[in-house]
């Protein structure tokens, strides 16, 4: 755990302050002020100053685009807008470093070509997250995964496993594939409801609402 990482967190510790971060984080896209303020339920002069903290934390990022479609003389200045901030914290007391164990156990699995091995635990580890008859949603969010619905799929925003996923692309996305297929498992439900669907920026898996066959 670096300080760094430990005032970063810090950051999110003001109650209206995490709620502009979680309402920016979960949209995926830019958020002006006005809309942040609407949706913490909070003045826009406050939130602004909230977003701005939290821009300063490193946790967003802010620049300027028009929110309207209007162009030309009459169409306002461009607005501030913030979005995530693609950076990732982990903060343990005392100090523990997970990751470089990971990454050298997935560089091993690499090595020995284990991959059909790592699958299959992968695929166990995922039954024993959740329980029959949970809800899907809710197992996902406590995972760290934030789902969220579009059309008839239920997309991740968010990749746990994001680090070792650039370093090690197949091999973690194959098991984050089966991990989530254990899940559905656990819960009962029909494990090819999950399959690969990358998209930039998000999670490699989504799955369909029901099943698809």
């Amino acid at each position: 755990m670096s300080s760094d990482d430990l005032d970063t967190v810090a950051a999110l510790q003001d109650p209206v302050r995490r709620a502009v971060y979680d309402y920016v984080a979960s949209q995926g896209r830019e958020v002006g002020r006005n809309e942040a303020a609407e949706a913490a339920g909070v003045q826009r002069t406050l939130a602004a100053f909230h977003l701005d903290k939290l821009v300063d934390a490193g946790l967003l990022e802010s620049g300027f685009r028009r929110l309207t479609e209007k162009t030309g003389p009459g169409s306002g200045r461009p607005a501030k807008v913030y979005r995530r901030a693609p950076g990732e914290w982990q903060v343990s007391v005392p100090a523990r470093d997970y990751r470089t164990l990971a990454l050298a156990l997935a560089e091993t699995v690499d090595l020995l070509g284990g991959d059909e091995r790592a699958e299959e635990a992968a695929r166990r580890a995922g039954s024993r997250l959740a329980e029959r008859g949970e809800d899907l949603g809710e197992v996902l969010r406590r995972r760290g995964y934030e789902p969220y619905e579009e059309g008839s799929r239920v997309r991740l925003r968010n990749c746990p496993f994001h680090l070792m996923a650039e370093e090690h692309p197949l091999l973690i996305c194959s098991m984050n594939l089966e991990l989530c297929r254990g899940l559905l498992e656990g819960l009962g439900e029909d494990p090819e409801r999950a399959r690969l669907d990358a998209r930039p920026g998000e999670c490699c898996v989504s799955f369909s609402k029901t099943n698809e066959h």
